[in-house]
């Protein structure tokens, strides 16, 4: 490798050709981190000193695997001066630093780094570090220059950054924890890019501090131009995961490069922002977006200081945001898989039929909850819901196993709903997995007279209601029996009911009626009450209704309803 240089004022440039000069260092060590922090290149005293080979140490960030505190206490990046160069570009030396060896042993080093360029655009940083004496005790880091809050105050805010963020799984309440948390203390505008799962940018949010609040600034949100791979602007290489910059209007002063610096210049004047930090947004696999801070009200431009906590912040929000990400996706493909698991209903001349399904609020997992209708053999209808114990990837494969075998059950021979239901206790006690679950089976048939009637078995479910026409209602608590699964052979019963004209039949899941803070019965007799009200409410509108006013708000649970109404 060859390396030029001048002064502390310029860049180095490297050749391609390795560390081979380099080696004649004494009792120094070199490695080059590219624009990243990742270490790329490393010398054989580097390794020696180290106590690690370079295989462990090539790209790997060099802060993490190295940079340690006085104590060994990981190192934020706010206080890394070695960082700094590579951000300001320029040259800088210093001592009192430790790097952790492969032996785990802390190591006082002095150094220095100069920015150096990679190749065509790509920018990096070498460093030259020996082993010095152990500090005085008494030695004390030398404080960030132009720093705005006091080195405490930074471990705080990154504290509660990072104690915030991580407490909501949803993107947008993510957002708005992260603006609150920086804006006003650090500045007087927070945008943040957000990379789309289709590979485009959007602005997701700009939000200004105004008389003692947050504004939002809908105008300049939005979708962004493409982010151009070889462009040098600080946000296009933030939005590649490249290292954080300072910026300001003259930034984006010249022929803008791209569109998203086009839409970095109309910010620049759509705000008044006089200074600017543009870091990365980055998750634990790839970038996330870009979070910019800047200051148009308040005197004085962001120090380098400044940056590397900005930079800090913005790694604990990629961390958050990617997890918040990474549930949504989960819950997508959960309901998704949920509602192809849940059958379409049958058309039966004379009978009104409608089905909801609402997933769980707070989860990510798929459940357990089903309803099924279908003919019978003696042409009867078959009316089932249900519930397997559990809210994951089990509990469907067990609501679809349960679900499928009591169609065949029912679908093989005319029995009584109390023998199809125990045959299929049976076979679920013999299931591979542990399978517990609720389950309400009914047969509903035209009489000779013109009427309707009800025959069912309920295996430990909560019981049907039925709404009569003019609006008076009751719970069918006849034929009540053990869940599936207990593996307890106990003879199971059977219920039979004239239904009136126009009445209406409710079978839901426990979802809609439980809550931590109130009794079952307070739950059954609110559904009883609203049921009531809509007794004449058309049946395809009647479960989202009963959804929306009778689940509770403190209910993390999924709901199914079936909802059937005979003819008068």
């Amino acid at each position: 490798m060859e390396v030029s240089g001048q002064d502390a004022g310029r860049s180095w440039t490297m050749s391609d050709g390795g560390f081979g000069r380099l080696q004649d260092l004494c009792d120094a060590g070199a490695y080059v981190a590219d624009d990243r922090g990742r270490i790329i290149e490393v010398t054989p005293q580097a390794e020696r000193l180290l106590r690690r080979t370079a295989e462990e140490m090539l790209g790997r960030d060099a802060h993490d695997l190295l940079h340690r505190g006085r104590y060994g206490e990981p190192l934020p990046r706010s206080r890394c001066r070695m960082r700094r160069p590579l951000i300001t570009g320029r040259t800088a030396q210093g001592e009192q630093q430790w790097f952790v060896r492969g032996d785990g042993v802390l190591m006082p080093v002095s150094w220095m780094v100069a920015a150096c360029r990679l190749g065509e655009g790509t920018r990096g940083a070498l460093v030259i570090f020996h082993e010095t004496a152990s500090p005085a005790s008494g030695a004390q880091e030398p404080a960030g220059a132009a720093a705005s809050m006091s080195e405490l105050d930074r471990l705080a805010l990154l504290a509660e950054t990072t104690s915030t963020l991580t407490a909501s799984l949803d993107v947008e309440e993510t957002l708005r924890q992260l603006m609150r948390l920086v804006v006003p203390l650090l500045a007087d505008w927070t945008v943040v890019d957000l990379l789309t799962e289709e590979g485009g940018v959007s602005r997701a949010a700009v939000v200004h501090y105004e008389d003692g609040a947050l504004v939002h600034h809908e105008d300049l949100e939005g979708p962004m131009p493409p982010v151009p791979q070889e462009s040098p602007m600080p946000l296009s290489r933030a939005l590649r995961g490249v290292t954080a910059t300072l910026a300001g209007p003259e930034t984006y002063q010249g022929p803008p490069d791209s569109g998203i610096a086009v839409a970095q210049q109309e910010l620049f004047q759509a705000t008044g922002m006089h200074s600017a930090c543009i870091a990365p947004i980055r998750g634990v696999r790839e970038v996330v977006g870009a979070l910019t801070l800047g200051r148009s009200d308040r005197p004085g431009a962001f120090t380098t200081a400044d940056l590397l906590l900005v930079e800090d912040i913005a790694r604990r929000a990629g961390l958050a945001l990617d997890n918040a990400r990474l549930y949504e996706r989960q819950r997508r493909v959960a309901e998704t898989m949920q509602r192809h698991l849940l059958p379409q209903l049958p058309m039966v001349p004379g009978l009104e039929m409608s089905a909801s399904y609402r997933p769980a609020p707070h989860a990510s997992q798929v459940g357990g909850d089903w309803y099924d209708a279908f003919v019978l053999p003696d042409g009867a209808t078959a009316l089932v819901i249900g519930d397997v114990v559990g809210h994951d990837l089990d509990a469907a494969a067990g609501m679809a196993q349960v679900c499928n075998m009591l169609r065949a059950y029912a679908g093989g021979q005319q029995d009584r709903p109390s023998v199809i239901v125990d045959r299929l206790d049976q076979a679920v006690a013999r299931m591979a997995e542990t399978t517990m679950a609720t389950v309400v089976f009914a047969g509903l048939e035209s009489r000779e007279n013109g009427g309707w009637r009800l025959r069912w078995t309920n295996a430990g479910h909560p019981p049907p209601l039925l709404v009569e026409q003019d609006g008076r209602t009751r719970f069918l608590e006849s034929g009540h029996g053990l869940l599936l699964g207990t593996g307890i052979r106990i003879p199971r019963v059977d219920a039979t009911i004239e239904l009136p004209p126009r009445s209406t039949l409710v079978f839901y899941t426990d979802g809609l009626i439980e809550s931590p803070t109130h009794s079952i019965d307070d739950g059954m007799a609110r559904l009883r009450r609203h049921a009531a009200s809509m007794a004449q409410r058309p049946v395809t509108s009647l479960g989202d209704a009963l959804l929306d006013r009778v689940r509770p708000a403190d209910n993390d649970d999924d709901v199914a309803l079936l909802i059937v109404r005979v003819p008068g």
